[in-house]
């Protein structure tokens, strides 16, 4: 079969597409026929090297992928046979392939309303922005801020926040991708790119203060978005794609009130990251989210990779074996 390795770590030139040995399920696993895989930031810092977890060279990358079981392990009840499943492999990967495996009890089961390329955006990216949605107690009436609102993540929370009802400030770099934070139902798209951008946040809202931000930048984005929220107002950071995390003054944070907090991993009693990956693949098929999604060849994989670093990239990065 055709699969992507990386034997070494550095830029997306160490992607290599070539030829390996099919893989076989072992027991309690199954083999699905790799229809869609996704491309993640994570999958990024595990090919630069300098994700926490670092694997034994060389590996088949990705984590996410959809597509049809075509081969059983021992132990696995025949009615898996040709169903259509979704699953995240986990960090030890092995999705940039025309085959992956994983254990049964890890899939989804997906409905023909679900495209494979919607559910492996749902799998992990719409999951963390179930988590952070939950974090963040969006609700009718909110004003919300959302940085990076042309991402993977960042536009699964546009969407949501706008279904919830609340008034959705999209912000994204250059104009295609605060176009595309328009079409995701932001409500005042804006261009970070120009100068004063916080500015016209300000104007267009008319004087109605921001009261939640969505921060997956961080950096001196996410400070100047922390300007913006009004009195009382939230912020829940899930990342900082810039490099640096948003730093807040502690006065900041008592002068105004400001509440600032992470998103958590799964509360609980809550079911779990499971939980969140089924209220995900829940979201996209009854349309609360619409994954906006961009494909690339399999072979191509360094090509996509090149495109998601360069924060150019609009929706959620999609392989296609």
């Amino acid at each position: 079969m055709k699969a992507v390795k990386q034997y070494a770590f550095g830029g997306p030139h160490v992607l290599v597409h070539e030829d390996v040995d099919e893989p076989r399920p072992g027991p309690w696993q199954v083999r699905i026929k790799v229809a869609a895989a996704g491309v993640s930031r994570l999958d990024l810092a595990v090919r630069a090297g300098v994700h926490p977890w670092s694997p034994t060279l060389p590996i088949i990358p990705g984590r996410e992928v959809a597509g049809v079981v075509e081969a059983l392990g021992d132990g696995v009840p025949s009615r898996w046979l040709g169903r259509r499943v979704v699953t995240c492999l986990g960090l030890a990967g092995g999705g940039y392939a025309e085959l992956a495996v994983r254990e049964v009890a890890a899939v989804h089961e997906i409905g023909d309303e679900v495209p494979d390329e919607a559910a492996v955006a749902a799998v992990v990216t719409g999951r963390t922005a179930v988590g952070v949605l939950d974090a963040a107690r969006v609700a009718a009436g909110d004003v919300v801020l959302v940085l990076g609102a042309a991402g993977g993540v960042g536009g699964m929370l546009v969407q949501a926040a706008a279904n919830l009802g609340a008034t959705v400030v999209g912000v994204a770099g250059g104009p295609a991708r605060s176009a595309a934070a328009r079409r995701h139902g932001a409500a005042v798209p804006v261009d970070h790119h120009e100068p004063g951008w916080a500015g016209r946040v300000t104007r267009e809202l008319a004087g109605r203060p921001v009261t939640t931000l969505l921060d997956g930048v961080g950096g001196e984005l996410g400070r100047q978005a922390v300007d913006l929220l009004g009195y009382g107002g939230r912020a829940v950071v899930f990342g900082w794609a810039s490099g640096t995390p948003v730093e807040v003054p502690a006065r900041d944070l008592y002068e105004r009130e400001l509440t600032l907090r992470g998103a958590p991993g799964p509360a609980p009693g809550s079911g779990g990251v499971r939980r969140l990956e089924e209220r995900a693949l829940a979201a996209v098929r009854d349309g609360v989210i619409t994954p906006l999604v961009r494909r690339f060849p399999l072979a191509e994989a360094a090509t996509a990779h090149a495109e998601l670093e360069s924060r150019r990239a609009t929706g959620k990065i999609i392989l296609v074996p």
